[in-house]
């Protein structure tokens, strides 16, 4: 059980995340909103003990059952790419460690987030029960996102698809956007943004190569 006296965020660790931030602006990330819940929400709280001395670096690591917690530099580029504004209801595939859903509470949004991996569910909701954040949390089959809690103003996918499922699409509200690692296997990934128009146009943006790994469920990699 995580008690919120484990949650430590020092002075050591605030100057590593500010270095972090410079980084992250020096690489392209712009948003203000997205720079500065980086530079507040501490990513040992969400890190491996193994790896503890990279904490903060802009480096992607192994957590458990095959995961990893993703880059910081990938996971402000897709909160930087949903265009979120405050109040937002936001649909999060794959809670994994819980540093992203962290990121994007602290952008001020409402953040649902669905885990297939049952014991990483459980730890990253240790995490946000010990902080008394609200989110939701849900373990099941991403793939299928969540009809019962649609529509969402955004959707971000931090697993690699192998194409978009069109749950999620239909599942954005309009002028919603989905953000998605998509490509044939998931070493050679390309982020794509996807925006509703209407309920029957979308506009599709590749951007980014990337890697992640793989989507799991229904409409992921088998």
């Amino acid at each position: 059980m995580v008690k919120k006296t484990d949650l430590v965020d020092t002075l050591i660790h605030q100057g590593q995340r500010k270095r972090l931030v410079d980084e992250l602006r020096k690489k392209g990330i712009q948003s203000p909103a997205v720079l500065q819940a980086m530079g507040t929400v501490p990513r040992q709280w969400f890190f491996p003990k193994d790896f503890e001395h990279f904490i903060y670096r802009d480096a992607a690591f192994p957590i458990d059952h095959g995961q990893t917690i993703s880059q910081p530099y990938t996971v402000a580029y897709q909160t930087e790419l949903l265009g979120l504004k405050s109040g937002d209801k936001v649909l999060e595939i794959g809670t994994g460690s819980g540093y992203q859903a962290a990121i994007l509470l602290a952008m001020g949004v409402q953040v649902y987030s669905v885990e297939y991996i049952l014991p990483l569910l459980q730890k990253a909701s240790g995490i946000f029960k010990a902080l008394g954040a609200e989110i939701q949390l849900f373990h099941g089959d991403g793939t299928l996102g969540l009809p019962s809690f649609a529509p969402f103003d955004a959707i971000v996918v931090t697993a690699g698809a192998p194409a978009v499922p069109e749950t999620y699409v239909k599942q954005l509200a309009i002028g919603g956007r989905l953000v998605i690692p998509v490509g044939d296997n998931t070493e050679d990934l390309k982020m794509m943004r996807i925006t509703k128009i209407s309920e029957t146009q979308t506009k599709s943006e590749v951007l980014q190569d990337c890697k992640f790994v793989p989507l799991k469920g229904s409409h992921g990699w088998k």
